[in-house]
């Protein structure tokens, strides 16, 4: 039974005015950051009660700003810790997501930390695109009096390894600042080399603010930096298993489960547009594939970095065994002198190893290509494993202390052999029948958020399981009693093996929680003569963009909030292209001046993206 939720709160003596003020100041606020501002303004109400005064804010050359840019949290929460080292050491710091930087501020800056991710092509986190264009741009200032450091995050696999961070270490120093620290660059593993270089930073700063201002260098946070919650990413929760059911036909291609988890006691929160952290084990099956291809004994005790544990159980529960990445493929082809791979790694080759990766798993490489591995080196060889992260499908408001999932599993035959998904095949054997337990965190996204004023509109597109985070949406806008019109689009291959959701959405229609539906079901359409020799047209949320253009525009320039989640390599781009022609079509627009509409609804927060 979902627990009883009290509902929001009403305020008669505000207007809807200051009451979205309101609910913009205290987005994001933790409970303790919540509990402190209710009592300061209550203070300030208290007839002859003396006035709460703020501590006035130190002067640039006083305080050290740390500044993110993340697209899946991890630069995010690397900037948090080093916040709190830099409160916990006695620094005046103060915390800011990119997107929400002061830009005209940078002048005054005299001490900066960047902490960046680099997404697909090196390009940079949706939320960090304005301020690396202001910086690479010619109204960046000139910085002599700056002392910075930039840390990049990236994944080594993609050429374009924290091209981001790169560009504005090297801008920053054009631009006549000096370094507080050499440029760190980490990889998937980030606390790697974010610990070390974190600490290293921070020491330069300090010594930095006390030859600046001896007397100054004390604890003030000028931004809230959020208190680590009970159960985080190092400290995750194990969640019982409420439901766990297939939501597609027997007949489907793929098969897709619903995942309802309790979060009762945890007391993790959530709000729609978050994802959830699952710590997966790999496939049983998958760790036989790799002791028999590798000839290991699975009870072999292997020591590392400390710990030691019988090789089965490294395979199982801290390594990557599904993500095949260029680290492994050279150590691997190294291993075994194989030419043919080593010549993939040169940079004339980078199509190729791109389809590699790919298309291939780590498996694969020790059936085609096989090399001889000693056990211990085959644990320090391959990356630990990571979390996987999931858009959460609910609203807290409609499920109590719930949390669901929209779950794809990766099951799949390639190469003369079975593939599983490390996550996916964890929690589709997680029976809620049992005593299964899925150790979860909450990852929060702060540029996924609905509107802060319920009158506005909203635009969701979401095709296949991305349709996630807008079965939450339409579940909190319902809950709270939005005014604003809610309009999905939603595709899939098969209007009758693959329509996620199809009972909620009707019933969300017809309830006049949800305005519009427009549908895309790609493998659908008559199958005879040329087309059934896999030349029919197929159809896509993008189309259906483009057919309704017209009011699709109408509703963005009366300022409805646009979202987009699913695909980034595909879906994502062929979406934002659709949204320009749009733009064009139906605007007035050149396709540059369309490409700039775009980018200013970014900045505005009113277009926003969850893609993986």
């Amino acid at each position: 039974m979902n627990a009883v939720v009290a509902p929001e709160p009403e305020f008669p003596a505000l207007d809807a005015d200051r009451r979205v003020l309101l609910a913009r100041l205290v987005e994001g606020l933790g409970p303790a950051q919540l509990y402190a501002a209710a009592a300061w303004i209550a203070a300030r109400a208290e007839p002859g009660a003396p006035r709460l005064r703020a501590e006035a804010a130190p002067a640039a050359a006083e305080r050290l700003t740390v500044v993110y840019g993340s697209q899946t949290g991890n630069a995010r929460r690397v900037a948090e810790r080093l916040a709190r080292r830099a409160e916990a050491a006695g620094l005046p710091v103060r915390l800011l997501r990119a997107g929400a930087y002061p830009q005209r501020e940078l002048a005054q800056e005299r001490q900066l930390v960047v902490v960046v991710s680099t997404q697909g092509e090196g390009e940079p986190p949706d939320d960090a695109r304005g301020f690396v264009e202001f910086l690479a741009g010619r109204r960046a200032p000139k910085l002599p009096g700056l002392r910075y450091a930039v840390l990049a995050l990236g994944d080594s696999s993609y050429p374009q390894f924290c091209a981001v961070g790169r560009l504005l270490d090297a801008r920053l120093a054009e631009l006549g600042a000096s370094r507080l620290a050499p440029l760190g660059e980490a990889d998937v593993d980030v606390e790697a080399v974010a610990g070390p270089w974190s600490e290293q930073a921070l020491a330069r700063a300090r010594e930095a603010l006390q030859a600046a201002a001896p007397a100054a260098v004390r604890a003030v946070p000028l931004h809230a930096v959020p208190a680590p919650p009970a159960h985080d990413r190092d400290r995750p929760f194990a969640a019982a298993v409420l439901a766990n059911q297939r939501i597609v036909s027997r007949d489907s291609a793929r098969e897709v489960r619903h995942v309802e988890l309790s979060l009762e006691g945890s007391g993790l929160r959530y709000e729609p547009g978050d994802a959830l952290g699952v710590w997966p084990r790999n496939p049983p099956a998958l760790v036989a594939q790799w002791l028999e291809a590798l000839r290991l004994d699975g009870d072999e005790p292997v020591a590392w970095q400390g710990r030691t544990l019988p090789l089965a159980q490294w395979l199982e529960r801290e390594r990557e065994l599904t993500r095949l990445t260029r680290g492994w493929l050279a150590a691997h082809a190294s291993a075994g002198r194989h030419v043919g791979l080593l010549r993939l790694l040169r940079p004339e080759h980078a199509a190729e190893l791109a389809a590699l990766l790919d298309g291939h798993q780590p498996v694969d490489l020790l059936r085609l290509h096989p090399s001889p591995w000693e056990a211990e080196a085959l644990v320090a060889a391959l990356r630990p494993l990571t979390p996987r992260l999931y858009s959460i499908a609910s609203s807290p408001k409609a499920v109590g202390e719930e949390v669901h999932l929209t779950v794809a599993v990766v099951d799949y035959e390639a190469h003369g052999a079975r593939h599983w998904g490390a996550a996916s095949s964890f929690l589709a054997a997680a029976a809620a029948d049992g005593d299964a337990r899925v150790p979860v965190f909450v990852e929060p996204n702060e540029r996924f958020r609905l509107p802060a004023d319920p009158a506005r509109d909203v635009v969701m597109i979401g095709p296949g399981t991305g349709v996630a985070p807008f079965r939450a949406f339409v579940q909190e806008r319902r809950e709270t009693g939005a005014r604003g019109r809610n309009w999905l689009f939603f595709g899939n291959r098969h209007f009758a093996q693959d329509f996620l959701y199809q009972v909620e959405w009707q019933e969300a229609l017809k309830q006049g929680h949800l305005h519009r539906l427009d549908l895309a079901f790609s493998r659908d359409g008559a199958r005879t003569g040329a087309q059934a020799a896999g030349s029919a047209p197929r159809t896509y949320v993008q189309q259906r963009l483009r057919e309704q253009g017209r009011e699709l525009y109408a509703w963005l320039q009366d300022g409805a909030h646009l979202y987009v989640c699913g695909d980034a390599a595909r879906m994502a781009r062929d979406v934002h292209a659709a949204l320009a022609d749009i733009a064009v079509a139906h605007g007035g627009h050149t396709p540059e001046s369309a490409q700039a509409w775009l980018d200013d609804l970014l900045q505005q927060g009113r277009y926003a993206r969850d893609v993986y």
